[in-house]
């Protein structure tokens, strides 16, 4: 109690006693807060250590801030920022603010995967406490910067829940929008998904309290409540009076506070982390602490933990040991408007305070601080200043609180000009706007302004007056007036990452570009032409292009002209690069290796690797490793561990992805390199072996679709050749498909498809099955259903096509309408879903069958209603040998009609005749006279019993 009544804040203590008795129902609840606020500025003032409060990006904090330093000249600045960002700090000369500092794990040891990746960012802006302290103490010599921070692990350590992902800002309510500002919503996503950390978060953890604020201050959010009430009565005042205002209302915030006890813990921690390495640092130092000064925010300054002070005796704190994750650190790009969706304060309220403490420093004349070489500005040099002799602590709270706020004069001239420029600015963003909407917005800041109780309108004043004057019903553009007046007052600036702070692997990047001769530091889009073969000393930046296009965001890299694809290079290039406006991005690119290509690599392996990789994305791994790596080894192993998985696979779901890479693989082998490599033999060999065992499962099971089933056996039926060759027995296939018995239609009629591949089923056996089911009235309704497996098994058995056609053409002709109209839902679905890629396939069968003009359709005759020499007098085909189908017809037998040639050396060589193969089977005249047809029906009977030629040589045309 003798303490409390020698304490020079006793007056001002025993006053609010009186008034918490005299207004309150009672005196205990409110009488303990006010009171306790006043005990709270005067412990922190007490300190022998000086508390410097701050407000993050507060133009009053950072105005005390520089005349401080000027005057006290510390030798030591302890600073709450992550305590592993110090070494980050000295490249803060080498940028342009405002940046972030950041740092980056995505290799998680003590956290769960979940998480993954972790990031926190801090920014830096140029009107803050904390540049001015460190730009003070890295040009100061002898001075030292000491961060006491909890580290960015700790920041994760004491996080229960996972990370909170930031998200888009929330809209003001009353604000109409027009369509949203790509590049305004691209510049606030520049921290991507980094949790913030800030010096000086001062705002209300108290809804009601904040609400209660924003309605009697007459505002409509916090971000003006605190300009109007704390940053412009602050701005010119002394720094006794700052300081003790600032811990007041930290105080204030922190006794109101309600609901998150465990933010109230970490709070806590954190101020018990930061007094004990303020300790450790002054033991171990042996620094006067009177030399000394603390810039932490205005809510840590009141902190009622024992931990707090640097008095003798003053307990420690047990720091937990970090984790085993590994943390990279880099800088990246910030903007006023990230910061502000960062933190949620109000859109354009950085940029305003930007403006304003440009405004405070040329009023006032202070020096501010600005490192040496830094892009923000010059750096006007700081004049020597005899440090003061301490002055005892006396009591400006009581003057600050009863004195009347201070009316700033209206300067009519400022606001004439935002009420020119913002019509000017309206009218070339489409608003229909005039001198009397200027003159309305002039008429209505001031009238705002008196209603909120200040003779100078703010720029909040003035821009709500702007919406209300010049934004009538609809936005025109795509941006509303409210983000002009934000353009308008300074604008969203937007900070670079000099080349030297950059990490070697985007300075790899940009080096390796070098030749192109493009300003890539730049934000406007460059446009690079490569003449690959005029220049050949650009095919390294051609093939370093595309690598960043594989590993960047979609639109940074982007092509314009040329393509990279198994086996082809393109010979000319054209490339939109947007390197500059998307620093982050690659410099995120850095944490990961020491250059693309081993980030790259790094990629693929642990996605090759990840638990629930399968094998569509081993071999996708593998084509990316061909086209961007070129690392054969790399790729060796990346196939070896596609059959791994293929092995292990026990659902067939990627069954069309696994077939579309392997033959594209294949493909490439074949024309690119003299043998195929060990690993595609035993994919081929696994595979066949794989999806035979899993076949009749297939067929029956209803989770596993027609596609997939489909899918099997174009991969079994394109890859039978190779596997046999390597061993692989083609019984395991016909038991696979014997062993089938499928009950939905459209797998039925797949495993029709397969029977007579392998000579299990005849063309003509299944065309009297379906002609069968068109007769059928119980049938017809699901024959959609088989003609939805016949389509898909054109991707296994190609040659039916010409039969797929026959059947469709078949249906059309003989039903009636009352059937084929309800047909017509499900048929359109069946072709323009699973089977859309397989429709062109019927399309040009079509095409080659039916007639190509409108007057040759009354005389044609279908193939299928023309009996061939091999047909009965019934119509019935005679049995075929298993290994093809019916007689062929078609553009086949026309061609080799027309060019026997080629057939004939083909003869000759097997000991044959040369024209015996025109009456093989029947005679010359079978189907024609002497016009040239002469053997058409020998012809057709040799292929007919001959089909697996003709369906190999068809196979190899088609690809």
């Amino acid at each position: 109690m003798a303490a409390l009544a020698q304490s020079p804040f006793a007056p001002l203590r025993h006053q609010l006693q009186e008034a918490a008795a005299a207004f309150a129902d009672g005196p205990d609840g409110l009488a303990g807060i006010l009171t306790g606020m006043v005990d709270d500025v005067d412990r922190a003032l007490s300190e022998e250590l000086e508390i410097f409060p701050v407000c993050h990006h507060s133009p009053a904090s950072a105005l005390a801030m520089a005349r401080r330093l000027r005057e006290k000249q510390p030798q030591v600045i302890y600073l709450e920022l992550c305590e592993d960002l110090r070494p980050l700090l000295d490249e803060l000369r080498n940028c342009r603010l405002p940046v972030a500092l950041q740092a980056f794990a995505s290799d998680l040891d003590g956290f769960p995967a979940a998480w993954g990746p972790l990031s926190v960012v801090a920014p830096i802006s140029e009107a803050s406490a904390e540049y001015q302290a460190i730009a003070y103490a890295l040009d100061t010599p002898g001075v030292e910067l000491v961060l006491v921070d909890r580290s960015a692990d700790h920041v994760f350590q004491w996080q229960s829940d996972p990370p909170a992902r930031r998200g888009a800002p929330a809209e003001e309510d009353g604000v109409s929008h027009g369509e949203p500002d790509p590049s305004a919503a691209e510049e606030a996503a520049l921290h991507g998904d980094a949790v913030g950390v800030e010096i000086g978060d001062l705002r209300p953890r108290f809804a009601e309290l904040e609400a209660y604020l924003l309605h009697h201050g007459r505002v409509r959010h916090w971000s003006e409540w605190w300009d109007q009430y704390v940053e412009q009565p602050l701005s010119g005042a002394d720094y006794e009076t700052y300081r003790q205002v600032m811990v007041m209302i930290g105080s204030l915030f922190r006794r109101l506070r309600r609901g998150d006890e465990a933010r109230a813990d970490r709070d806590e921690d954190r101020e018990r982390y930061m007094w004990t390495r303020m300790r450790q640092h002054l033991a171990a130092s042996g620094v006067d602490r009177s030399r000394c000064l603390y810039v932490c925010g205005a809510f840590h300054a009141a902190s009622p933990v024992p931990e707090f002070g640097t008095a003798p005796g003053t307990p420690d704190w047990e720091i937990p040991a970090r984790t085993g994750t590994r943390w990279l650190y880099g800088l990246i790009p910030s903007s006023y408007s990230a910061i502000e969706a960062q933190f949620g304060l109000a859109p354009g309220s950085v940029s305003i305070a930007q403006a304003t403490w440009a405004k405070a420093v040329s009023r006032s004349g202070v020096v501010p601080y600005r490192l040496a070489g830094q892009r923000s500005g010059r750096r006007r040099a700081a004049k020597p200043v005899q440090t003061p002799a301490p002055k005892p602590v006396t009591d400006r709270l009581s003057e600050f609180l009863s004195r009347p706020p201070v009316l700033d004069d209206l300067d009519e001239a400022e606001l004439l000009g935002w009420c020119v420029d913002i019509v000017r600015l309206a009218r070339r963003n489409g608003y229909q706007a005039s001198t009397a909407d200027a003159i309305a917005v002039f008429e209505t800041s001031i009238l705002l302004a008196g209603m909120r109780n200040r003779a100078r309108p703010t720029p909040y004043d003035f821009a709500d007056a702007a919406v209300t004057c010049i934004e009538k019903d609809v936005v025109p553009g795509r941006r509303d007036v409210r983000r002009l007046c934000e353009i308008l007052l300074g604008g969203d600036r937007i900070g670079q990452v000099g080349y030297d702070a950059l990490p070697p692997l985007v300075r790899d990047v940009f080096d390796r570009l070098a030749p192109l001769g493009l300003p890539l530091e730049k934000r406007t889009v460059q446009r690079a032409l490569l003449d690959l073969t005029a220049r050949p000393e650009l095919v390294p930046c051609s093939d370093l292009l595309w690598v960043l296009r594989r590993l960047l965001p979609e639109g940074i890299v982007r092509p314009i002209m040329g393509e990279r694809r198994l086996g082809e290079r393109s010979i000319q290039e054209s490339w939109d690069l947007w390197l500059g406006r998307h620093q982050r991005a690659i410099i995120e690119l850095s944490y990961e290796g020491v250059t693309v290509e081993q980030v790259l690599e790094k990629r693929l392996r642990r996605a090759v690797w990840a638990p629930d990789a399968t094998v569509a994305v081993a071999l996708a791994a593998v084509e990316d490793a061909i086209l961007y790596l070129g690392n054969q080894r790399f790729v060796n192993e990346l196939g070896a561990r596609a059959v791994e998985l293929l092995a292990a696979e026990r659902t067939v779901d990627d069954a069309p992805e696994v077939l579309r890479r392997f033959r594209r693989l294949l493909a490439y082998y074949r024309t690119a390199e003299p043998e195929l490599p060990a690993w595609c033999d035993e994919f081929a060999t696994a595979g066949y072996a794989h999806y035979c065992t899993l076949l009749p499962t297939a067929f029956l099971e209803e989770e596993t679709g027609i596609r997939q089933v489909a899918a099997m056996l174009g991969f079994l039926f394109s890859m039978e050749s190779l596997a046999l060759a390597l061993g692989c027995d083609r019984t395991q296939l016909e038991l696979a498909v014997r062993q089938s018995h499928p009950e939905a239609p459209a797998k039925v009629a797949l495993l029709w498809a397969a029977r007579v591949q392998l000579g299990l089923l005849s063309q003509a056996e299944l065309r009297a099955r379906c002609d069968e089911m068109l007769g059928n009235p119980l049938v017809v309704p699901a024959f959609p259903q088989y003609l939805s497996g016949f389509v898909q098994a054109l991707e296994p058995v190609p040659t039916l096509a010409a039969f797929v056609v026959e059947i469709m053409s078949k249906a059309f002709a003989r039903l009636p309408d009352s059937v084929l109209l309800p047909w017509l839902p499900t048929l359109i679905t069946t072709l323009r879903g699973p089977g859309a890629e397989l429709v062109p396939v019927l399309v040009r069968e079509a095409a080659r069958t039916f007639p190509a003009r409108l007057p040759a359709l009354d005389s044609w005759v279908p193939p299928w209603a023309t009996p061939t020499d091999g047909d009965d007098a019934a119509g019935n085909t005679a049995a075929e040998p298993s290994g093809g189908g019916e007689a062929a017809s078609g553009p086949l037998v026309d061609l080799l009609l027309a060019q026997p040639a080629t057939t004939d050396a083909v003869a000759e060589l097997v000991g044959c005749a040369a024209a015996g193969w025109r009456s093989v089977g029947g005679t010359d005249g079978a189907t024609g006279g002497g016009d040239g047809t002469a053997g058409t029906g020998a012809l057709r009977a040799l292929l007919g019993r001959h089909g697996a030629t003709a369906d190999v040589v068809a196979a190899l045309l088609r690809r």
